[in-house]
């Protein structure tokens, strides 16, 4: 879909780069290079370090073929100050070709040495400038835990984005360029064998998320049946306002077409129809929640046309409203569009796509004076990436990977007393993983390069004072 990846000029490009990826030395082995085997176990990725886990996805492939074939996957551990041999600290349950290996009881703040083998063989990353480099933790075989923020947990709030619930084809551009990816027969369908991945792992006591934010587009085209089947599946999992918060994406937005006859027409745009508002609300309104002291604004960034996003004069008032009247309190702000210079320079569709500039910069200086905003989730993008602020606010800006395709996830904002971590987790059922692996194919193979994100944009810890907060 043309508003929702690379330009096909951009997409062109790459497949340069894509060639040259080899002859430049990225050939994704580093040190830890793989041995002779029955199987090749490749794409391994250290997705997510916490304080005191880390979670490890490799494949298991055929050596002739790169068809995924089943087999049995370990991990090996060891801290990185020790010449001890590393020691064995997982193991897969049964035999399978997409490995979700999470290491848990770790120390905060300590390296550690480890591999990754499936059949014994030892996985190694693709050849990826993502996670390919010199220096990574799947070059180095090493990574380092977080050291979280002083005081106790308060809070942990779910941050994901783009269902696209209705789509049956992942990774179009233009017309059929690149091709797209299908599930595979007799199979549920992708947006709800990953949306069910999320929904199911934020109940997990390793997850704990008690409030899901969600940022736009978990529709493909607003269509009224896949809007209600989006709400009943949310409803079956939690309450609206309580459990879960959900604003519109360019997805969502109002639509023509006698499909939409039905839907309430938009004032002043009679052929345009508002399903969305039907299920989940009006447009151009401000989500405002609150627990425990912390502050949770929703913004509706949708156009009424077109991918870009933009905020209304009454939407945007209200905000002012909100954050001049309280501005030191802790505020988290979710909506679909990023808002910097830096995320619509470096997005693969062009500075077009994300909030309009005028009232991107209104916003950023609005945070200048309420320095209790301190983090703004965006999806769109499909990508984990902070960027930076285009004025003095001391705001994260955060956009999280998609949840319909690779690198098929959400990120888990734990808030402390003393500041937070941000750390991005994939989904792990079995469907989830395989769908997964297979969209790493799109974008004729260069989907990581763009949407992994860096292992710092994807785990990270800021420092600040939460301790008013219960």
């Amino acid at each position: 879909m043309s508003c929702c990846g690379p330009t096909r000029r951009t997409v062109l490009g790459a497949l340069g780069l894509a060639a040259l990826l080899p002859a430049a030395g990225f050939s994704g082995a580093g040190r830890a290079t793989a041995s002779p085997g029955p199987v090749r176990a490749t794409d391994l990725e250290v997705v997510t370090v916490t304080d005191t886990s880390a979670v490890l996805t490799w494949t298991s492939r055929d050596p002739g073929s790169a068809v995924p074939v089943d087999t049995h996957g370990e991990v090996l551990l060891g801290p990185a100050d020790s010449r001890s041999p590393l020691r064995p600290v997982w193991a897969s349950s049964g035999a399978t070709p997409f490995h979700y290996a999470q290491i848990d009881g770790l120390e905060p703040g300590r390296p550690y040495r480890f591999e990754a083998r499936s059949s014994g063989v030892r996985a190694i990353p693709a050849a990826s400038v993502a996670t390919g480099l010199p220096g990574t933790p799947e070059t180095t075989a090493s990574f380092t835990t977080l050291v979280p923020p002083p005081g106790r947990l308060l809070r942990t709030l779910a941050l994901a984005n783009d269902v696209h619930y209705g789509e049956t084809v992942s990774g179009l551009v233009a017309g059929d360029l690149p091709p797209g990816f299908r599930q595979e027969p007799g199979q549920p369908p992708y947006p709800e064998v990953m949306f069910d991945a999320v929904l199911g792992d934020l109940r997990r006591p390793d997850r704990g998320a008690e409030l899901l934010l969600l940022a736009g587009d978990l529709t493909a085209e607003a269509q009224p049946a896949d809007l209600r089947a989006v709400r009943a599946r949310l409803d079956r999992w939690g309450a609206e306002g309580q459990d879960y918060l959900a604003v519109r994406g360019n997805h969502d937005r109002p639509h023509t077409g006698a499909e939409y006859a039905d839907c309430p027409a938009v004032p002043g745009a009679p052929d345009h129809r508002d399903c969305w508002s039907e299920v989940f609300g009006p447009r151009q309104q401000v989500i405002e929640h609150e627990l425990g002291g912390l502050r949770v604004l929703g913004l509706d960034t949708s156009a009424l046309d077109g991918a870009g996003g933009v905020l209304d004069a009454a939407q945007f008032d209200r905000v002012t409203e909100m954050l001049r009247s309280e501005p030191d309190r802790p505020t988290v702000v979710f909506g679909h569009h990023p808002v910097t210079v830096e995320a619509g320079l470096t997005n693969t569709a062009g500075p077009g796509f994300v909030l309009d500039r005028d009232a991107a910069l209104r916003l950023q200086r609005l945070y200048e004076g309420a320095p209790g905003v301190f983090l703004q989730h965006s999806g769109h993008t499909h990508r984990t990436r902070r960027t930076r602020p285009d004025t003095a606010c001391a705001v994260e800006f955060l956009e999280v990977g998609a949840i319909k395709e690779y690198p098929g996830g959400y990120s888990l904002l734990r808030i402390y007393e003393g500041g937070y971590a941000v750390n991005f987790y994939k989904t792990r059922t079995p469907e989830s993983r395989r769908w997964s692996t297979l969209t790493r194919g799109e974008y004729f193979g260069l989907l990581p390069e763009y949407t992994l994100g860096t292992f710092a944009d994807r785990n990270h810890v800021a420092l600040r004072d939460f301790s008013g907060l219960t």
